[in-house]
């Protein structure tokens, strides 16, 4: 990655650059016509449905933005391969065809071929599964596509390696190149459809928004069988820090946001670009014919959130290491990763789309488009 790690500014970084320069209002709307249109011409009118899966949350790392981090007090489980498929029945019986398997990263509890088995046990009705979880060996990646996963979703977090070395404390998340060159690992192992992004709130958003596009740019002259989304999640309250405060100084504010959707769409006409139930619903309303194209829906951030499944093993971890807890009268569920902003119901979502002229795809691919004869 050594022309991206220094940062080379080429011609369509200079673009992207110069469209995220302080903007006036009239300027923005001119760019979301530009974005409007090339959305319409490469994706139609259509916005693709996606639920994520949580199926664990242990996790060995300290990341001071996230409720999973590794100190702090929280109720966790590991969901077994069972309950994976109670969850991800819930999630099909809603029209779910595209789930994406979510789970802390720890060694122990998400072990060597229990993601594997989660594949097998739900790749007969799910037809599109993809994982965010602990970055692996391009072998171990290989052994998921073998087994039927097909995206990867991996976020850096932050591009800044000051911020990102400040937040992250203890466990392999430490690694930031590690991080960082998991992609190309991913495409290595097989696996054609690969995710990035940021958690903007950590770091100048510019800045971040610059290394992304910087990224997204090399992985496209090196992964070029892939297909790739973005994502810009904006920091949500979470476990430990229910009563967070963005800093305005860092801050992604809804004008920059739909700036910086636009900007991705015009630099990066074929990229898909994701928006999740991390914002609030009237803004992912207005982003519909901007520039997105990969909405999730009715989103719980816990593992067994939608059924209550895995909550017989309810416990909590102290320095990675599983503690009892004593009197379980009071724990309902596992602890959630964030809070979600945009709570309405699948149904809601999709009548939104519909009222604005799109169609809902559930599903985009099946296995036996490679046995047509």
């Amino acid at each position: 990655m050594d022309t991206f790690n220094r940062g080379e500014v080429t011609p369509l970084l200079r673009k992207f650059e110069q469209l995220l320069a302080p903007k006036s209002r009239e300027e923005i709307e001119s760019m979301a016509v530009n974005s409007r249109s090339i959305t319409r011409r490469h994706f139609g009118k259509t916005m693709r449905l996606f639920a994520p899966l949580y199926v664990s949350n242990e996790c060995v790392n300290n990341c001071s933005y996230c409720g999973f981090s590794r100190d702090n007090a929280i109720l966790r489980t590991t969901l077994t391969i069972d309950q994976v498929v109670t969850e991800a029945r819930h999630l099909h019986a809603l029209g779910f065809r595209n789930i994406l398997l979510v789970a802390g990263e720890h060694p122990k509890f998400v072990s060597e071929g229990y993601l594997q088995d989660c594949i097998d046990a739900i790749k007969g009705f799910i037809p599109t599964i993809g994982i965010e979880v602990g970055p692996m060996k391009d072998k171990q990646y290989g052994e998921l596509v073998e087994h039927g996963a097909e995206g990867l979703v991996v976020y850096q977090e932050s591009y800044d390696r000051d911020t990102y070395s400040r937040l992250h404390t203890a466990g392999p998340k430490k690694n930031f190149d590690w991080r960082l060159e998991c992609p190309e690992r991913a495409y290595a192992g097989g696996f054609r459809r690969i995710g990035i992004g940021a958690l903007f709130g950590l770091a100048d958003w510019r800045h971040e928004a610059r290394a992304l596009a910087s990224h997204l740019e090399y992985l496209y002259k090196h992964c070029w069988k892939a297909s790739f989304t973005v994502s810009f999640p904006r920091m949500r309250p979470y476990a430990g820090n229910y009563q967070y405060e963005p800093n305005p100084e860092l801050f992604l504010n809804d004008r920059h946001f739909v700036q910086l959707v636009c900007a991705f769409r015009i630099c990066f006409p074929h990229v898909g670009i994701v928006v999740s139930t991390r914002e609030p619903a009237n803004l992912r309303d207005a982003l519909v014919p901007l520039g997105v194209t990969h909405m999730s829906a009715e989103s719980q951030t816990d593992p067994g959130g939608y059924t209550g499944a895995g909550t017989d093993d309810l416990h909590m971890t102290l320095k990675g290491k599983r503690v009892e807890v004593s009197d379980k009268s009071s724990c309902s569920r596992a602890t959630e990763q964030f809070t979600i902003d945009d709570k309405r119901g699948i149904n809601d979502i999709t009548g939104m789309l519909h009222s604005k002229g799109y169609e809902s795809v559930w599903k985009d691919w099946d296995e036996a488009i490679l046995n047509a004869k």
